[in-house]
């Protein structure tokens, strides 16, 4: 596999007759090309080849083992088409490095775990529930839906019932999570129902066993597989469901080329293996909606009133709300008069109380005293933070920030411009004397608390669960999440808050929320009612008035200016596409792999309406060709469709 994307196409070799059995399509192989050794995979066997030169003889069959299935190789190249990129690239992905000791090994024996078929009654709650669960059990029908979790469901619960039902029947099953967190959830529920027929496919498991079980599935003795990102590839036989759940969390987002989205991956899959599809989630994005409002996909919601009866009472304020004025212990804490209440309630009850923060860190994000210019570091331009001892350092590359000067006017002082888990959990620790604090979040993350009064502070997808839920949680410094440079930062806040008050137990129960954040925002609203449905629809039709994806098909083009422009000069765009820019690289948007602090990135996108996607990225991707034929591949620019960070 070279990788290049003028090479990326099949090549004929002979097969010498000493080869002939294990040569099979599909095992991987080892040619002679430019007069070097390279590996590959046996696509097809034919009786001659078209071409009109002379063929070059296969080296050697690196191992019998079949390991590219033909349904894996389509998929392979319908995601590289679909993302501009190549399908060596894809296949790095989808199929896992070679362990030689692990092929030879004696293959395990089928399970004999019986699967029986689990209690509907959760799903029933739905509209269509049970009718969905019925689709599942027919082979010919092969249901597509977007899924609207109850506040305080377990998804891991009611995503490993759905496995059983598959399962069950002898069919496969993949299903994708964000992190390894959600994973080992799914992994402990899935346990309980499938026994060894569920298979976990990750990168925290090391090359080896994850080669060992990737094996099992290809061997057909594993009808479930759930995972990560690239587990949305795994060779499952007969697969009949494809779950991708969270699919707004940027966990999910691949950093390799050509990053591809595993929601994407999961509905090209369906698409091509006529298999069911459920995408799901507490939040809802504008991609997913897209598919409901396309009728490709239905929705799966519960009545309104079983939405009102599971969720906590949420409350939103104002930060500027007159309670806080005449309160110096809430001040102090940085949370007003009504979120304090909320909290000292469910301390009193023996309950814990979460507060939900953006950051981690002491100061992490900081700016000018004078002009108030974001702190940027000399060498890359990232973002500054502070330590509790007062230490500046950069929070991308890590150096040391010694004297800091404005670039804008000069200042030598900084203020904070947003407060981390650690200078919330010292404030929030005054606040409540003699309650114990503890902090979730970077590389200390708490998966589950015990009962009874402690206040949890924690970032972004580390907040722990509860046994029994949380009595109140509160979400602070919302304008961080809703200020952002990003298309999609209203949707990854209410993302975000919908996960945190799902760990929170019913209002029926004295769960509370309070969001500080003014309630007549549209996202807080969608809070407030929990209505992800309406809020997803909103931000589509906003997308589909401005002009952006999924509305329209989208892609960028980041690089140093000179290369920007050449490549730019090579594209066939279709007709009606509009280009933006360029302009510098957005915020928060790593530079292309080796540009980091090499000078300007400049970023240029390309628009066309979405009937003209492939066409675009056919565009794309034969500029790629032309660019590599040239010997131009050194130029450093990164080619995303539909990127993930517009700004």
């Amino acid at each position: 596999m070279l990788g290049l994307a003028h090479l990326d196409r099949p090549f004929d070799y002979l097969i010498d007759e000493a080869m002939d059995q294990d040569a099979q399509p599909g095992v991987r192989v080892r040619v002679r090309f430019s007069g070097r050794l390279v590996d590959g995979f046996l696509l097809e066997r034919l009786p001659e080849s078209d071409h009109g030169g002379r063929l070059a003889w296969l080296e050697r069959v690196v191992s019998p083992e079949q390991v590219l299935t033909p349904e894996i190789a389509r998929l392979a190249r319908a995601v590289a088409d679909r993302y501009a990129g190549t399908m060596p690239d894809v296949l790095r992905l989808a199929v896992p490095p070679r362990h030689a000791r692990v092929e030879k090994a004696e293959p395990a024996d089928a399970p004999d775990f019986p699967i029986e078929a689990p209690d509907p009654a959760a799903w029933h709650a739905y509209d269509g529930g049970a009718g969905f669960l019925e689709a599942l059990r027919e082979e010919t029908l092969h249901p597509r839906v977007v899924w609207q979790a109850l506040p305080g469901e377990d998804p891991a619960e009611r995503l490993a019932e759905l496995a059983a039902v598959v399962a069950g029947q002898g069919r496969g099953v993949v299903i994708v999570v964000p992190d390894q967190r959600d994973l080992d959830r799914l992994e402990a529920a899935c346990a309980r129902l499938l026994g060894e027929w569920c298979v976990t496919l990750a990168a925290g498991l090391g090359p080896t066993a994850r080669y060992r079980r990737w094996l099992q599935v290809l061997r057909g003795r594993a009808r479930v597989v759930i995972g990560t990102r690239s587990a949305v590839f795994a060779p499952v036989h007969r697969l009949a469901l494809t779950v991708v759940f969270d699919d707004g969390d940027r966990s999910l987002d691949e950093p390799r080329a050509p990053y591809p989205h595993p929601r994407e991956v999961a509905v090209l899959r369906a698409h091509q293996t006529s298999s069911a599809l459920v995408i799901g989630g507490f939040a809802r994005t504008a991609e997913s909606q897209a598919l409901v409002e396309s009728g490709w996909a239905r929705d799966l919601v519960a009545p309104r009133k079983a939405v009102r009866t599971a969720m906590p009472r949420i409350d939103g304020i104002s930060e500027t709300d007159r309670r806080i004025a005449g309160d110096p212990l809430a001040r102090s804490a940085r949370i007003p008069a009504i979120a304090f209440d909320a909290a000292r309630r469910a301390l009193a009850d023996g309950r814990p109380v979460l507060f939900s923060v953006p950051r981690r860190g002491y100061l992490p994000s900081v700016a000018c005293a004078r002009c108030r210019e974001h702190a940027r570091c000399r060498s890359c331009h990232g973002p500054l933070q502070m330590s509790d001892r007062g230490d500046l350092a950069c929070r991308w590359c890590g150096r040391p920030e010694l004297r800091f000067v404005c670039q804008n006017c000069g200042g030598t002082a900084v203020r904070a411009l947003v407060v981390g888990d650690r200078r919330t959990a010292e404030e929030l620790g005054r606040a409540f004397s003699g309650v114990p604090v503890v902090t979730s979040g970077g590389d200390k993350i708490v998966g589950e608390i015990d009962e009874g009064a402690r206040v949890v502070v924690a970032t972004p997808g580390a907040q722990p669960r509860a046994v029994g839920g949380y009595g109140a949680a509160v979400l602070l410094d919302t304008w961080a999440q809703l200020d952002r440079q990003d298309l999609r930062a209203a949707e990854e806040a209410v993302q975000h808050w919908m996960a945190v008050a799902s760990l929170v137990c019913p209002h029926t129960d004295g769960g509370r929320v309070v969001i500080v954040a003014d309630a007549a925002l549209t996202p807080v609203q969608a809070l407030i009612r929990w209505d992800p449905v309406t809020f997803a629809a909103h931000e589509l039709a906003v997308r589909r008035e401005l002009g952006f994806p999924p509305a329209v098909a989208m892609a960028s083009v980041d690089g140093p200016p000179a290369a920007v422009a050449a490549f730019l000069a090579m594209i066939d765009e279709p007709t009606g596409t509009e280009r933006l820019g360029p302009v510098p690289l957005p915020p928060g948007v790593r530079p292309p792999a080796g540009f980091e602090g090499a000078g300007e990135i400049e970023r240029v996108l390309l628009r066309t309406e979405r009937v003209h996607g492939r066409e675009l990225a056919a565009a794309l991707r034969a500029a790629q060709v032309l660019r590599h034929a040239r010997h131009e591949d050194t130029a450093g620019i990164r080619v995303q469709v539909d990127p993930n960070t517009i700004g």
